[in-house]
Parts: C-alpha cells; sequence; structure tokens
C-alpha cells in the first residue's frame, strides 16, 4: 500500500514539476538546456524526424514526453536501453529534453 502512495506522489510530482516548467519563463533555457542534453538522445532517435527502425521524438508534445519518460522509469515501457537512460535522468533534464524536442520539427 505504502508503495502505491509513493508512486502516486511520485507521478503527482512530476506532472506538477513538468507544467511548472513548461509554462513559466524558463521555458527558453529549458530547450538550451535540452538541447545540451541531446546528444545522447540524438544517437538514436533521428534528430531529422525520420523513423529509421526506432520511433522519432522530433515534434513530441512536452507533456506526452515527460509522462512517457515516467513509464520508462517505471518500468511500464519495455527497453532496457530506454529505463537505464530514464533512471538516469533528473526531472529538471527530462522537462528540459521535452522542451528542446517539443520546439523541433521534421525536415
Amino acid at each position: 500500500m505504502a508503495f502505491r502512495r509513493s508512486r502516486r506522489r511520485w507521478r503527482s510530482c512530476i506532472l506538477a514539476l513538468g507544467s511548472a516548467l513548461l509554462s513559466g519563463p524558463t521555458a527558453a533555457a529549458d530547450r538550451a538546456f535540452g538541447e545540451y542534453l541531446s546528444a545522447e538522445c540524438v544517437t538514436c532517435h533521428q534528430l531529422s524526424g525520420q523513423l529509421d527502425g526506432i520511433r522519432s521524438i522530433v515534434g513530441w508534445p512536452e507533456r506526452a514526453f515527460v509522462a512517457i519518460m515516467g513509464e520508462y522509469r517505471e518500468k511500464k515501457r519495455n527497453s532496457d536501453i530506454m529505463h537505464t537512460i530514464a533512471s538516469r535522468l533528473s526531472n529538471e533534464e527530462v522537462v528540459a529534453l521535452a522542451a528542446y524536442f517539443g520546439t523541433l520539427r521534421p525536415n
């Protein structure tokens, strides 16, 4: 029971943090930080937005990006690589990546 409350609290915290950071004046700073962090992401996910066997993350809605990364952290989605990556990222880093990739458009 305590585990479920903890997971709900964590999920609520992530969504609140994401909403606050995505709507505040730090959005430009988040995008710049996200661009800085994106090098590891674009080794697999094509920056062009083209599908090359791995799903594109270019242009994703920011809230969806944050939620999906949370699902990888909780191992609700299948991908050992993404479980590792998502677990290493802080909430601030996930929000920054969401802000960056959300502003990109496929080429």
